[in-house]
């Protein structure tokens, strides 16, 4: 399965724009160029936070994908949001446990300024 494709053409994250750029090993990195229409903020681009969890959800499950070669549906995931998604948003992945019919992903995403704007746990459906 090319990954990358699979992200990229995915409608809803198609929408948004975000952009996986790696995904091998149990590993993805992905971005999203905010715009003024992911914005919450008139007077400044400000990311939502379904812009925010989007991307991580996105990214997360390119992470799995890369070790399970299909599509995974996501079952549960937290976020805490730590400071404003300001300027293009960059999210990192890591698969941190592959079992049964379960996998869980932790994410960070950061800001153009590399300050790190949510933090990530995401569970997903493997088989």
């Amino acid at each position: 399965m090319d990954i990358e494709e699979f992200f990229e053409t995915m409608p809803f994250a198609d929408l948004l724009g975000v952009e996986i750029t790696e995904a091998a090993d149990g590993h993805a990195e992905g971005h999203i160029e905010m715009r003024d229409e992911l914005s919450w903020n008139t007077e400044r681009q400000m990311a939502h936070g379904g812009v925010t969890f989007t991307l991580a959800d996105t990214v997360g499950g390119a992470a799995l994908v890369s070790l399970v070669d299909q599509p995974v549906p996501t079952i549960d995931m937290r976020i805490d949001y730590l400071s404003a998604g300001t300027g293009d948003l960059q999210a990192v992945a890591d698969v941190v446990r592959l079992g049964g019919d379960i996998g869980v992903v932790d994410v960070d995403v950061f800001t153009e300024d590399d300050e790190r704007a949510a933090q990530v746990r995401g569970v997903y459906k493997t088989g």
